[in-house]
């Protein structure tokens, strides 16, 4: 990948309105931001990899369950929370960055995913995703995880990455190496002539693939996808033996 061309990111989007209907019954009362792995609420572990990150401030968009969200990061001091209220209309993916574009400058910014985390390898995949981003020749930057070093992910892939970090889909019936690690730079040039209302973001990162500015860069470590219950098990009892 080459060389860093900007500073990184010091502001960045947390994603954590979902309903997470895959995640009950924990979701019919707790919010699955706030769904505890490893004594950890998922939400927190996004919040302080942006932290470490050095970023100052997080937006979080909020719908189901919205004030035990709103209350729950309002006592973390690192990263700075503001809150993108979407009660009124759940947004998706892309109309909730949308939404909360004007809350996150001008500039490219960091977005996560909160159903997703990692353990680290020997280099902290933000910085190093910030360091291979270049204003010049993308839109946005994904991490993406090898879906060998996945866990709780059962998928095909989504991404095959040429060597100059291009990324190109998983063509229908194939399987390909490459799952989105739910971890991005996004600049706002992206959401130009964006669709209004509710949308997934998958719409704007397929116009950035076929304009030739959609890159990946390969997380390193291990990769955890939370979606159900039983994936907190699996994924405790990971971390739980990561850390023998």
């Amino acid at each position: 990948m080459p060389a860093n061309h900007s500073t990184a990111p010091t502001r960045a989007m947390v994603l954590a309105a979902g309903l997470g209907k895959r995640m009950r019954p924990i979701t019919v009362t707790t919010p699955k931001p706030l769904v505890e792995v490893g004594g950890k609420a998922l939400i927190d572990r996004a919040l302080d990899s942006l932290a470490g990150a050095g970023v100052e401030t997080a937006v979080v968009n909020v719908h189901y369950l919205a004030d035990l969200v709103g209350v729950h990061v309002s006592r973390r001091q690192s990263p700075h929370v503001v809150i993108s209220d979407e009660r009124a209309l759940l947004l998706d993916t892309g109309g909730g960055v949308a939404k909360a574009l004007p809350l996150l400058g001008p500039d490219p910014f960091y977005l996560l995913n909160s159903d997703s985390f990692w353990i680290e390898g020997a280099r902290p995949n933000l910085k190093w995703l910030a360091g291979g981003w270049r204003d010049d020749a993308m839109d946005a930057l994904l991490l993406v995880a090898a879906t060998v070093r996945t866990i709780g992910y059962h998928g095909r892939g989504d991404f095959r990455m040429d060597p100059a970090g291009r990324l190109v889909r998983r063509p229908e019936r194939e399987v390909v190496p490459f799952v989105y690690g739910g971890a991005a730079i996004l600049h706002p040039r992206l959401f130009a002539d964006a669709p209004a209302g509710p949308f997934s973001l998958n719409v704007l990162f397929n116009r950035a693939l076929e304009a030739g500015r959609l890159f990946g860069v390969r997380l390193d470590g291990l990769w955890f996808h939370v979606g159900t219950p039983d994936a907190i098990s699996e994924a405790e009892t990971t971390i739980a033996d990561s850390a023998a």
